[in-house]
């Protein structure tokens, strides 16, 4: 039996052979003939309004200065927020503001860039990295209105230099300094990163080091987000529902709203605060947590006025870590939710075989088990 056969019943999800659309936003961001493959189900269209979700602010100054009233009010919130929808948002996180502003306008930067200069990065088929216009070299139908632009970080001593190499591999030398700034962005995210694990390790009562260095060696993604205007934003979407299948999203929004949460069967929006990062857990943590933390449903929606950007850092432990929980989340009450499995297998599930949904883990762990036992 395929693997197709196993996850999508023969039909697989992925785009046929046939030449692609190609979206260019500097001429699909006038555009009032929306492209029928852009078009979304209407079951699946963002809502004229939507209500914004209460999610905890966590003040991290008190947690890093160890102050135990600090320390326990943040790690309550924070397991309350992650058994109920996985998003938390952090302010004096201690990421330099300039840094932020910079990343954005590095941004700006690139996506202003022509499309064939742009394409030089062009992600290919089964990768995780490069950039994507639309994603419509890999799906024929519900394509989100964005570009992107995504690359591989590395913690690993012979790799401090893994996004400065890719920056000037793929796009030439008068990109290094691009390069050595995102290369600085990734090293400050993935510091943060780990400060996080030891408070979500904290908020699930075990070893507060557990997590942390679980993940001390992360092979992260990082991912340039731009969402252009939409003359007709009622149809089409700018990411589609999904649940991210990394461990946990880093995510810092500019000014413009998009962010929305599906909370209590209806969607609910997560309003921009430059301030801060918003924080979300992923199907790979959630099966560190053995189901008890939760990875949710979320999207992003397109308007037709402004364009949106957002940085998303997209914490992956090593490829050799077995993601499997800690013993103290595992009991006769509290049995494996999930097999055992390592990122890279999971990763390529969702680039190669299944595009990420809101049944992804569940269905990964499904052919993962069959899998298994095929080879027993």
């Amino acid at each position: 039996m395929t693997i197709d056969s196993i996850i999508t019943n023969g039909k697989s999800p992925m785009l046929d052979k046939k030449k692609p659309l190609i979206f260019d936003a500097s001429h699909m961001k006038h555009e009032f003939n929306i492209p029928t493959q852009f078009i979304w189900p209407d079951d699946e269209k963002s809502c004229a309004v939507a209500q914004e979700l209460p999610i905890p602010l966590i003040d991290l100054k008190g947690f890093f200065s160890g102050d135990p009233a600090a320390v326990q009010q943040a790690s309550r919130l924070v397991g309350e927020a992650c058994r109920s929808h996985g998003f938390f948002l952090v302010v004096n996180h201690g990421i330099d503001a300039n840094l932020i502003s910079n990343a954005h306008r590095y941004m700006d930067t690139f996506f202003e860039l022509p499309l064939s200069v742009k394409q030089n990065a062009q992600r290919k088929i089964g990768e995780d990295y490069g950039y994507a216009s639309s994603f419509t070299e890999r799906f024929s139908s519900k394509l989100p209105w964005k570009e992107t632009l995504s690359f591989r970080f590395s913690a690993k001593e012979d790799s401090s230099h893994i996004v400065e190499e890719y920056f000037q591999r793929t796009l030439g030398e008068s990109f290094n300094d691009l390069g050595k700034f995102y290369q600085e962005y990734c090293n400050s995210m993935s510091t943060l990163s780990l400060r996080i694990m030891e408070l979500l390790g904290m908020s699930l009562g075990v070893q507060k080091s557990h997590f942390k260095d679980f993940f001390e060696d992360n092979e992260s993604i990082m991912r340039l987000n731009y969402y252009p205007p939409c003359q007709k934003p009622e149809l089409t979407l700018g990411t589609g529902p999904h649940y991210d299948p990394t461990s946990i999203t880093i995510l810092h929004q500019d000014c413009v709203s998009g962010l929305e949460v599906f909370v209590d069967n209806k969607w609910h929006s997560v309003t921009p605060n430059f301030n801060a990062f918003v924080v979300n857990i992923g199907d790979t943590f959630m099966a560190l947590s053995n189901g008890i933390f939760k990875s949710c449903l979320h999207r992003a929606v397109v308007n037709n006025k402004t364009p949106r950007k957002s940085l998303a850092f997209f914490v992956c432990p090593n490829k050799d870590k077995v993601v499997k929980p800690p013993t103290e989340l595992v009991d006769s009450n509290n049995p494996r939710m999930y097999p055992d499995f390592t990122w890279p297998t999971l990763l390529e599930f969702t680039q190669k075989h299944y595009r990420a949904d809101n049944n992804t883990l569940q269905t990964f762990s499904n052919w993962l088990q069959q899998h298994n036992n095929a080879q027993a």
